[in-house]
């Protein structure tokens, strides 16, 4: 966005500092919200405007500083540039980390763009298209329970340490390397260790010359930490249409985004909401996740993870992220504890992928056969818990058998932590997972234990 020429004052003065907030009077012409200002002589000290006030021709501007923390001083002269933040787009951006900024940030040399865009798209409602098409990605438990269709949203909801990032970066894996896609990754409020991490992955795992990723450090301001989710979002949108090709994006995490507003929102002396937050956390998520859709041109198929703070899935902020998602993988601690991988709560997660039309008659009829058996599952648990499996009918006995198979038959092994657990990635074809399951239901492997599943990649492996 920019302003036309006009007649008018175009500086202004620095009033007010109080930690990351400034307020900078100006007269003649009103700057806009979002505008970049900069101080005079130094245009690599950036302010960022969030809020107005005017008296006759006199204009307060309360600002953000993004950058040049020590340069600021009370009597400071600023400068307009009628734009929003700039973020570099094109192909330059693949294989590259980068800042909100757009400068490099894996020790390798700068670059330059042709092309730079404003951070703060806005969807195009007549470009939207929608689709019907399942992206396979190769990982059991969700492509069976979880579909997801290409252009949509998957939301990996789970609390610290429960596997997001894994299951997230091994999605990463799967459908670049396999379905040859490229990738945008926003890092948002993670430790600087993880983002070294998750590049080196990629690096080794011979796809990081097809994904642009852009970080958002948690030591960094909150300012900086909400700006990353746009840019990223940005250079997706940039890689549709410019390319005009299906795009994955991911974020880790999204809560981290929200939190970083809600931070930005105190620091602007904002009156919060339920449970602390923000009094815009709708708005402020539906910024981001309506310009992650498909056009025309392309798609773009957003994976999310969701921290979900003290495990607590009711928790305000993150049922303000839960209705923009098509599905939702919940991942759950006892699962993890059990050492079930990855870690999903079956039952709580959803999709709303799972129609007949759309994964077809027979996957529809085995999902809901399997939802069936593992809630029968979780209330016999209940009983053997404290009478033992000897007290259950041969029926329910078999039932629970047959959901503990399941269960343990939607466990893998994953090709970016093989170095770790000296086991060999697995990807498996969903027609595999449905014969699987179906194997299951009909009571065509009730002979063999239930331990036997674990970690075995089709259901012909048990014969191995």
């Amino acid at each position: 966005m920019e302003i036309k020429k006009r007649t008018g004052k175009k500086r202004g003065i620095v009033r007010e500092i109080r930690g990351e907030v400034v307020k900078v009077e100006m007269h003649g012409e009103s700057p806009f919200l979002k505008e970049i200002l900069i101080l005079e002589g130094d245009p690599e000290v950036r302010l960022e405007v969030h809020k107005l006030s005017s008296s006759g021709q006199t204009f307060v501007c309360v600002c953000v500083i993004l950058s040049g923390f020590e340069k600021v001083y009370k009597g400071a002269s600023v400068e307009r540039t009628g734009k929003q933040l700039q973020i570099p787009v094109g192909e330059e951006l693949l294989g590259r980390v980068i800042d909100a900024f757009g400068n490099p940030r894996d020790g390798t040399e700068d670059f330059t763009t042709e092309k730079t865009r404003s951070i703060y798209g806005e969807p195009s409602y007549e470009e939207v298209s929608s689709g019907q098409e399942v992206v396979q990605t190769g990982i059991k438990t969700i492509d069976f329970f979880t579909p997801l269709i290409k252009g949509e949203e998957i939301g990996l909801f789970g609390g610290a340490g429960v596997g997001k990032t894994i299951l997230l970066v091994e999605l990463m894996h799967n459908v670049v390397f396999h379905q040859k896609k490229l990738l945008v990754y926003a890092g948002l409020g993670e430790r600087i260790r993880e983002g070294h991490k998750l590049h080196k992955t990629l690096k080794d795992v011979g796809i990081l010359s097809s994904a642009s990723l852009i970080y958002g450090q948690m030591n960094e301001t909150a300012s900086i930490r909400v700006n990353v989710g746009h840019a990223a979002a940005t250079i997706a949108e940039h890689f549709r249409d410019s390319r005009g090709e299906d795009i994955f994006f991911f974020i880790d995490n999204v809560y981290r985004f929200l939190q970083a507003g809600n931070e930005l929102s105190m620091m602007l002396d904002e009156i919060p909401s339920e449970g602390g937050y923000q009094p815009t956390l709708q708005t402020d998520i539906g910024k981001l996740e309506e310009r992650l859709s498909s056009s025309k041109k392309g798609a773009i198929t957003s994976l999310q993870a969701v921290y979900v703070p003290a495990d607590d899935i009711t928790d305000p902020g993150v049922q303000a992220i839960l209705p923009f998602f098509d599905s939702s993988a919940v991942l759950s601690r006892e699962v993890y504890r059990e050492g079930r991988y990855p870690a999903m709560d079956i039952l709580t997660s959803s999709s709303t992928a799972v129609e007949p039309e759309i994964v077809g008659k027979k996957h529809y009829r085995l999902y809901m056969e399997a939802r069936s058996i593992l809630e029968k599952h979780k209330d016999l648990e209940q009983i053997v818990s404290i009478v033992g499996e000897s007290e259950l009918s041969a029926e329910n006995r078999t039932v629970y058998y047959r959901a503990q198979k399941l269960l343990n038959f939607m466990t893998q092994y994953f090709e970016v932590v093989s170095d770790q657990t000296g086991k060999k990635g697995q990807y498996v074809d969903i027609e595999d997972t449905v014969r699987g399951v179906e194997a299951i239901l009909r009571g065509e492997v009730d002979e063999v234990p239930p331990e036997k599943f674990l970690y075995i990649e089709t259901i012909n492996d048990l014969e191995k």
